[in-house]
Protein backbone atom coordinates (compact mmCIF):
# COMPACT_ATOMS: atom_id res chain seq x y z
CA UNK A 1 0.00 0.00 0.00
CA UNK A 2 1.10 3.39 -0.65
CA UNK A 3 0.22 6.38 1.68
CA UNK A 4 0.05 9.97 0.48
CA UNK A 5 2.00 12.60 2.50
CA UNK A 6 2.17 15.96 1.55
CA UNK A 7 3.44 15.17 -2.02
CA UNK A 8 4.96 12.52 -0.68
CA UNK A 9 4.72 8.84 -1.69
CA UNK A 10 5.54 6.61 1.46
CA UNK A 11 5.07 2.74 1.80
CA UNK A 12 6.45 0.91 4.07
CA UNK A 13 7.65 -2.90 2.70
CA UNK A 14 8.51 -4.29 5.53
CA UNK A 15 11.45 -5.15 8.42
CA UNK A 16 13.20 -1.68 8.37
CA UNK A 17 11.91 -0.92 4.63
CA UNK A 18 10.63 2.11 3.75
CA UNK A 19 10.47 3.51 0.25
CA UNK A 20 9.52 7.31 -0.30
CA UNK A 21 9.35 8.81 -3.57
CA UNK A 22 9.20 13.06 -4.23
CA UNK A 23 6.93 14.61 -6.03
CA UNK A 24 9.72 14.62 -8.58
CA UNK A 25 9.98 11.36 -8.69
CA UNK A 26 13.20 10.58 -7.06
CA UNK A 27 13.30 7.57 -5.02
CA UNK A 28 14.61 7.03 -1.37
CA UNK A 29 14.80 3.34 0.41
CA UNK A 30 15.83 2.94 3.91
CA UNK A 31 17.08 -0.04 5.06
CA UNK A 32 15.95 -2.62 2.33
CA UNK A 33 16.12 -5.95 2.57
CA UNK A 34 16.20 -9.26 5.08
CA UNK A 35 13.61 -11.69 6.53
CA UNK A 36 12.03 -12.15 2.57
CA UNK A 37 10.23 -9.00 2.73
CA UNK A 38 11.50 -7.40 -0.83
CA UNK A 39 11.20 -11.44 -2.15
CA UNK A 40 10.02 -11.22 -6.11
CA UNK A 41 10.33 -7.42 -5.53
CA UNK A 42 12.76 -5.91 -8.38
CA UNK A 43 11.99 -2.08 -8.66
CA UNK A 44 15.44 -0.72 -9.35
CA UNK A 45 14.29 2.88 -8.84
CA UNK A 46 15.92 3.88 -5.89
CA UNK A 47 18.38 6.98 -6.50
CA UNK A 48 19.48 7.09 -2.65
CA UNK A 49 19.69 3.92 -0.53
CA UNK A 50 20.45 4.85 3.44
CA UNK A 51 21.61 1.98 5.58
CA UNK A 52 21.92 2.69 9.02
CA UNK A 53 24.11 -0.07 10.63
CA UNK A 54 24.67 -3.90 10.56
CA UNK A 55 21.66 -5.82 11.11
CA UNK A 56 19.57 -3.94 8.63
CA UNK A 57 22.42 -4.28 5.71
CA UNK A 58 21.58 -6.14 2.89
CA UNK A 59 23.81 -6.33 -0.29
CA UNK A 60 21.09 -8.23 -2.49
CA UNK A 61 18.16 -6.35 -1.59
CA UNK A 62 20.15 -2.88 -2.72
CA UNK A 63 21.01 -3.96 -6.03
CA UNK A 64 17.32 -5.49 -5.94
CA UNK A 65 15.95 -1.51 -5.23
CA UNK A 66 18.76 0.63 -6.74
CA UNK A 67 18.58 1.89 -10.03
CA UNK A 68 21.88 2.20 -12.37
CA UNK A 69 22.65 5.14 -11.14
CA UNK A 70 21.98 5.24 -7.58
CA UNK A 71 24.02 6.39 -4.41
CA UNK A 72 24.26 4.29 -1.22
CA UNK A 73 25.21 6.00 1.87
CA UNK A 74 25.60 3.45 4.91
CA UNK A 75 26.76 4.17 8.43
CA UNK A 76 30.77 3.99 8.72
CA UNK A 77 30.28 0.87 11.35
CA UNK A 78 28.49 -0.97 8.55
CA UNK A 79 31.61 -4.25 8.06
CA UNK A 80 30.81 -7.31 6.36
CA UNK A 81 33.69 -8.58 8.36
CA UNK A 82 31.40 -8.83 11.15
CA UNK A 83 28.09 -9.65 9.38
CA UNK A 84 27.40 -13.59 9.70
CA UNK A 85 25.60 -13.31 6.53
CA UNK A 86 26.76 -13.63 2.20
CA UNK A 87 26.53 -9.94 1.69
CA UNK A 88 29.20 -7.90 -0.58
CA UNK A 89 31.18 -4.97 1.75
CA UNK A 90 29.88 -1.95 0.56
CA UNK A 91 32.56 -0.39 -1.22
CA UNK A 92 32.42 -3.28 -3.59
CA UNK A 93 28.61 -1.94 -4.38
CA UNK A 94 28.53 -1.37 -8.11
CA UNK A 95 26.85 2.36 -7.07
CA UNK A 96 28.56 5.25 -5.55
CA UNK A 97 28.82 4.86 -1.94
CA UNK A 98 29.29 7.15 0.36
CA UNK A 99 30.26 6.67 4.47
CA UNK A 100 28.91 8.62 6.48
CA UNK A 101 29.69 8.88 10.84
CA UNK A 102 26.87 10.01 13.51
CA UNK A 103 26.57 13.97 12.63
CA UNK A 104 27.49 14.46 9.17
CA UNK A 105 25.15 16.25 6.53
CA UNK A 106 25.17 15.90 2.63
CA UNK A 107 23.08 16.33 -0.33
CA UNK A 108 22.68 13.43 -2.91
CA UNK A 109 20.38 14.91 -5.83
CA UNK A 110 17.46 16.96 -4.24
CA UNK A 111 18.01 15.26 -0.58
CA UNK A 112 19.93 16.56 2.30
CA UNK A 113 20.67 13.86 4.50
CA UNK A 114 21.18 14.41 8.16
CA UNK A 115 22.97 11.52 9.91
CA UNK A 116 22.70 11.04 14.02
CA UNK A 117 23.86 9.54 16.65
CA UNK A 118 21.76 5.52 17.73
CA UNK A 119 22.08 3.43 20.04
CA UNK A 120 21.02 1.64 23.04
CA UNK A 121 21.83 3.31 26.42
CA UNK A 122 23.25 1.13 28.46
CA UNK A 123 21.66 2.24 31.89
CA UNK A 124 18.36 1.55 30.01
CA UNK A 125 15.96 -1.21 29.72
CA UNK A 126 17.05 -2.79 26.11
CA UNK A 127 20.25 -4.80 27.26
CA UNK A 128 21.05 -8.01 26.86
CA UNK A 129 21.21 -10.56 29.71
CA UNK A 130 24.89 -9.79 30.45
CA UNK A 131 23.84 -6.09 30.41
CA UNK A 132 25.38 -5.32 27.41
CA UNK A 133 22.79 -3.02 24.87
CA UNK A 134 21.67 -4.93 21.65
CA UNK A 135 22.89 -1.72 19.73
CA UNK A 136 26.25 -0.02 21.63
CA UNK A 137 27.07 3.13 20.29
CA UNK A 138 29.09 3.14 17.31
CA UNK A 139 27.08 0.52 15.44
CA UNK A 140 24.45 2.02 14.02
CA UNK A 141 23.10 5.71 13.14
CA UNK A 142 19.72 7.30 12.31
CA UNK A 143 18.41 9.68 9.38
CA UNK A 144 16.59 12.77 8.83
CA UNK A 145 16.12 14.08 5.39
CA UNK A 146 14.78 16.69 3.17
CA UNK A 147 12.52 15.55 0.78
CA UNK A 148 9.96 16.94 -1.66
CA UNK A 149 10.16 20.45 1.01
CA UNK A 150 9.44 17.61 3.87
CA UNK A 151 11.72 16.05 6.30
CA UNK A 152 11.56 12.58 7.31
CA UNK A 153 12.95 11.12 10.37
CA UNK A 154 14.21 7.52 10.73
CA UNK A 155 15.72 6.36 14.51
CA UNK A 156 17.25 3.16 12.81
CA UNK A 157 17.51 0.95 15.61
CA UNK A 158 17.31 2.92 18.97
CA UNK A 159 16.25 3.96 22.55
CA UNK A 160 14.74 7.45 22.59
CA UNK A 161 17.78 10.07 22.69
CA UNK A 162 17.38 13.45 23.87
CA UNK A 163 18.95 14.58 20.51
CA UNK A 164 15.88 13.47 18.57
CA UNK A 165 13.87 15.35 20.52
CA UNK A 166 14.87 18.74 19.28
CA UNK A 167 14.55 17.54 15.43
CA UNK A 168 11.65 18.91 13.45
CA UNK A 169 9.76 16.32 11.88
CA UNK A 170 7.18 16.22 9.16
CA UNK A 171 6.90 12.15 8.86
CA UNK A 172 7.96 10.37 11.77
CA UNK A 173 8.57 6.49 10.89
CA UNK A 174 8.01 5.63 14.36
CA UNK A 175 10.04 2.29 15.32
CA UNK A 176 7.93 0.35 17.62
CA UNK A 177 9.63 -2.93 17.74
CA UNK A 178 10.43 -2.84 21.36
CA UNK A 179 12.51 -5.63 23.22
CA UNK A 180 15.85 -4.80 21.26
CA UNK A 181 14.46 -0.50 20.34
CA UNK A 182 12.38 1.73 21.41
CA UNK A 183 8.82 -0.47 22.75
CA UNK A 184 5.55 1.12 20.97
CA UNK A 185 4.88 3.27 24.69
CA UNK A 186 8.45 5.26 24.58
CA UNK A 187 7.71 6.34 20.35
CA UNK A 188 4.58 7.27 21.35
CA UNK A 189 6.17 9.47 23.50
CA UNK A 190 8.60 10.61 21.49
CA UNK A 191 6.01 11.26 18.47
CA UNK A 192 4.09 13.76 21.29
CA UNK A 193 7.29 15.81 21.75
CA UNK A 194 8.11 15.61 18.07
CA UNK A 195 4.54 16.84 16.54
CA UNK A 196 5.17 15.57 13.20
CA UNK A 197 2.25 16.01 10.54
CA UNK A 198 2.18 12.70 9.99
CA UNK A 199 3.09 9.13 12.09
CA UNK A 200 3.83 5.47 10.90
CA UNK A 201 4.95 2.84 12.67
CA UNK A 202 7.36 0.25 11.23
CA UNK A 203 9.75 -2.42 12.29
CA UNK A 204 7.36 -5.00 14.38
CA UNK A 205 6.15 -8.79 13.92
CA UNK A 206 8.30 -8.86 10.61
CA UNK A 207 10.15 -11.55 12.95
CA UNK A 208 9.40 -13.00 16.88
CA UNK A 209 11.35 -10.50 18.77
CA UNK A 210 9.79 -7.62 17.02
CA UNK A 211 6.32 -8.07 18.04
CA UNK A 212 3.72 -5.20 18.76
CA UNK A 213 0.60 -4.19 19.03
CA UNK A 214 0.64 -1.71 16.38
CA UNK A 215 -3.24 -0.70 16.58
CA UNK A 216 -2.62 -0.09 20.23
CA UNK A 217 0.44 2.32 19.69
CA UNK A 218 -2.00 3.76 16.78
CA UNK A 219 -4.62 4.49 19.37
CA UNK A 220 -1.80 5.81 22.01
CA UNK A 221 -0.59 8.36 19.02
CA UNK A 222 -4.22 9.69 17.99
CA UNK A 223 -5.41 10.31 21.30
CA UNK A 224 -2.57 12.81 21.87
CA UNK A 225 -3.82 14.92 18.52
CA UNK A 226 -0.99 13.39 16.58
CA UNK A 227 -1.99 12.21 12.68
CA UNK A 228 -1.24 8.73 12.25
CA UNK A 229 -1.94 5.88 9.73
CA UNK A 230 -0.61 2.41 9.26
CA UNK A 231 0.76 0.25 6.09
CA UNK A 232 0.48 -3.50 5.44
CA UNK A 233 3.61 -4.46 3.95
CA UNK A 234 1.56 -7.15 2.31
CA UNK A 235 -0.21 -4.96 -0.16
CA UNK A 236 2.40 -4.11 -2.48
Amino acid sequence: MTIAHDGLDVSWLGYATVRIESPDGFVVYFDPGRYGVLDDYYARDGDLILVTHDHHYDSDAIEQVANSDATVVAFEGVDAANIDRDVVPVEDLPYETIRVGEEDFLTVGEVDVWSLPAFNDPDGSHLRENGEPYHPRGLGCAYRISIGDRSVFWPGDSDVLEGFRHLEVSLFLANIGGSVVMDRHEAADLADVLDPDLVLPVHYDTIPVLEADEEAFVVDVAKRGIPVVLDDPTQL
